[in-house]
């Protein structure tokens, strides 16, 4: 039993960070910038492939779970650091900010120290707060638009 334990304790801290790296990548350039700052002092972190811009391709699905399709590419920037400790951060986004998505990086690498993990969490709440109120934004906006075709009145013949 002490390895289904474990092997929880593994799935929910990959699922943390997963959600932590997802943050990061949709966080703003003054966003990291400040969360770094509100981080210091920094390790020192050397870059393992210096940061680099990048495409992908954009793969879609006609109504979600038709066939794959090539929908197009996407610029990406991405950055792989590691800093004291050995701790390696990894840091990718849209566009061609390569200084976010090494910022972004660092605070991956960060996240990683059990020691700082609480640091870094606190610094990422106000921008999934602001995450969750655009979203919170956008299905409001779409929910003003929807037609609820149950509920209009049919002719009577």
């Amino acid at each position: 039993m002490p390895n289904d334990s474990k092997n929880s304790n593994d799935h929910n801290e990959i699922a943390a960070r997963q959600a932590a790296l997802a943050t990061l990548a949709c966080a703003r350039r003054d966003e990291l910038e400040s969360m770094l700052a509100h981080l210091a002092p920094l390790p020192v972190a050397g870059d393992l492939r210096p940061a680099e811009v990048g495409l992908v391709m954009l793969r879609g699905r006609t109504g979600g779970d038709g066939a794959p399709f090539n929908l197009g590419e996407a610029t990406v920037s991405r950055a792989a650091i590691r800093v004291e400790g050995g701790a390696t951060g990894f840091g990718y986004r849209l566009g061609r900010d390569v200084a976010a998505a090494r910022h972004g990086a660092l605070i991956d690498a960060l996240w990683q120290d059990a020691g700082r993990r609480g640091a870094v969490e606190a610094a990422l709440a106000p921008v999934r707060a602001r995450l969750a109120a655009e979203a919170r934004t956008v299905r409001a906006e779409t929910a003003a638009t929807k037609v609820d075709f149950f509920t209009l009145v049919r002719g009577e013949d």
